[in-house]
């Protein structure tokens, strides 16, 4: 089994040759407006216009924690959407994280990458505003992409110390 690849960098910049999915943790409330989404919005429109669609429409689909939506970025990149907190703020139910919910999407990750015989690339997710710790997401990266053989890089944004 490989292991996760960390740099330094920006992940929606990510590196090496290929198709390439960029993977991130959004919300259960269709908010779009702080942290790594952001940079998504500034590179391509389309993962914002799509998550904010999925979300209007969520009678009708699968939106929920732990599913995922796979938004064509460019020719070489996706963005998956995974929703992997509940709401934005953390309060009496503790932080916004949901470690399972993660963990559910990012099987389906693996099934979809799989698919698009690409590489994944991220931030630390569910680190940042959702409020996780990385010891509990690693181990899910490796458990979920890592033993079926999926490159993962993960990028350390600026010069602060990783989480």
């Amino acid at each position: 089994m490989s292991e996760i690849t960390y740099v330094r960098g920006d992940a929606t910049t990510p590196s090496g040759k290929g198709v390439k999915v960029i993977a991130h943790v959004c919300n259960d409330l269709g908010g779009w407006g702080k942290g790594f989404v952001l940079a998504v919005s500034r590179r391509w429109p389309e993962p914002e216009k799509a998550y904010r669609a999925w979300h209007r429409d969520r009678a009708h689909n699968d939106f929920a924690l732990g599913a995922v939506q796979l938004v064509r970025a460019d020719r070489f990149t996706w963005v998956a959407n995974m929703i992997g907190q509940r709401g934005t703020r953390t309060g009496s139910k503790g932080v916004p994280v949901r470690y399972e919910a993660i963990d559910t999407a990012l099987a389906t990750l693996a099934d979809r990458t799989l698919e698009l015989g690409a590489s994944v690339h991220m931030p630390r997710i569910g680190c940042g505003l959702a409020g996780g710790t990385w010891s509990r997401i690693e181990p899910l990266i490796n458990e979920r992409l890592l033993t079926r053989g999926i490159q993962v890089t993960v990028y350390d944004y600026g010069t602060e110390s990783p989480l």
